[in-house]
C-alpha cells in the first residue's frame, strides 16, 4: 500500500471535493489530516471536521481533525503543528479551500472580492509555505492545488474577474512550486475538473439541482489525485492537469459512473 503511513494535509475536506480525496486515500491506508472550519453542521452543507474524521477512520485511515480558516496565518501554523506532532510529518498537500462569486465588477463587494483573495490566494500560498519544510522530509512529497490551466481567453475574465484572478492565481503558485522546489524533490501540480462537480457550492450557489444532475460526483477528482499522487516525484511535477486527462493516462476512458444522474448531459466546467 504506497499510502501507508504517509500523511495527506487537506484544506476544506469537512465535505464535497476534499472529503471524497480523504475517504481515497483512507482507503489506502493514509493519515488524513482534515483541515477546514465546520465543527458545527450547517443542513445546507452537511458535514463536519469531525463527522469528516470519522469516516476517514471507518475507510482504513487515521483522521486528525483540526479547525483552521487559512484566511489566518496562526491557524495554519497551529494546524501544521499539530499534524506533524500526532503523525510525525507531512507528505502531500491538497490545497482544496476556495471561495467564489460569480459577479461582474460592479456586483462584487469589496468584502467577496477581499475574501477571494485571502483565501484562494493569500491561504494557498501560506498553506504552501508551512507546509513545504515539512514536504522536504516527506516520502515521495506532492502538492497537489484545485485550480485550473490558464486559459487567457478573455470570456473567462470578463464574466466574473474577481473569481477568475484568485483561481489563476492558484495554478501560478502551483507552476512556480515546481520550479522553485524541483531542486528539493517535491511535486506541484494543479488538479481541476473537465465537468461540474456535484458540491455545495453547485447546489447552493450555482445552478442549484439542475446542475447537480449535469455534475459528475467527486469520487473523479478523488481518484485522479490518487493516480497523480502514486507518481514519483520527480517525474511528475509542474502540470495543470485536467481530471478526465488523468484518467486517460491510466487507461480509464469510461466515465459514466462518476455521472451523478446516469446517461445525462454533463456541463462543462469553468476554464475548459
Amino acid at each position: 500500500m504506497p499510502f501507508k503511513n504517509r500523511t495527506v494535509f487537506i484544506t476544506g475536506a469537512s465535505r464535497g471535493i476534499g472529503k471524497a480525496i480523504a475517504l481515497r486515500l483512507a482507503s489506502e491506508g493514509a493519515n488524513i489530516v482534515i483541515a477546514a472550519k465546520s465543527v458545527q453542521e450547517d443542513p445546507r452543507l452537511g458535514g463536519t471536521i469531525f463527522s469528516a474524521a470519522q469516516e476517514v477512520e471507518a475507510a482504513g485511515g487515521k483522521a486528525l481533525a483540526v479547525q483552521v480558516d487559512i484566511r489566518h496565518e496562526d491557524q495554519i501554523q497551529a494546524a501544521v503543528q499539530q499534524a506533524v506532532d500526532k503523525f510525525g510529518g507531512i507528505d502531500v498537500l491538497i490545497n482544496n479551500a476556495s471561495a467564489i462569486q460569480l459577479t461582474p465588477t460592479e456586483q462584487t463587494e469589496s468584502k467577496r472580492f477581499d475574501l477571494m483573495q485571502s483565501i484562494n490566494v493569500r491561504g494557498t500560498f501560506l498553506m504552501g509555505k508551512h507546509c513545504i519544510p515539512h514536504l522536504r522530509k516527506g516520502n515521495n512529497p506532492h502538492i497537489i492545488t484545485l485550480s485550473p490551466p490558464i486559459n487567457l481567453n478573455p470570456k473567462w475574465l470578463g464574466g466574473h474577474i474577481a473569481y477568475t484572478i484568485t483561481k489563476y492565481s492558484m495554478s501560478m503558485l502551483a507552476l512556480g512550486w515546481a520550479a522553485e522546489l524541483k531542486g528539493a524533490g517535491i511535486a506541484s501540480n494543479a488538479l481541476w475538473p473537465r465537468t461540474t462537480i456535484d458540491t455545495a457550492a453547485v447546489r447552493n450557489l450555482l445552478g442549484g439541482e439542475a446542475l447537480a444532475k449535469m455534475s459528475r460526483t467527486p469520487d473523479i477528482i478523488a481518484d485522479a489525485v490518487y493516480y497523480i499522487l502514486s507518481k514519483p516525484a520527480a517525474q511528475c511535477s509542474g502540470n495543470t492537469f485536467i481530471d478526465e486527462e488523468v484518467m486517460a493516462a491510466e487507461g480509464i476512458t469510461d466515465l459514466s459512473h462518476y455521472s451523478v444522474v446516469p446517461g445525462a448531459e454533463l456541463y462543462r466546467d469553468l476554464f475548459v
